[in-house]
């Protein structure tokens, strides 16, 4: 699951090298983190934060097989 979100922020962002995706687990779900360089927090987020929800959307699909909660975070 981290290398779906790895790969989706790294095919949004200009810089591909300073994406960074952490999953923190806790008992039944799991967080991941995206940080990105300052000036391409808008990339990921996108306008209205559609390209976020998106994001959110394809890993809750994909998580729904392990039955695991999955949640998905941008960092500053």
């Amino acid at each position: 699951m981290k290398e779906l979100v790895t790969f989706i922020a790294q095919s949004l962002v200009d810089d591909p090298d300073q994406v960074r995706v952490t999953a923190v687990k806790s008992d039944r779900s799991v967080s991941y983190e995206i940080k990105v360089a300052p000036g391409e927090m808008g990339k990921i987020i996108g306008r209205g934060g559609r390209v976020i929800h998106s994001i959110r959307s394809l890993v809750k699909a994909a998580s729904a097989k392990t039955g695991e909660h999955a949640y998905v975070d941008v960092m500053d």
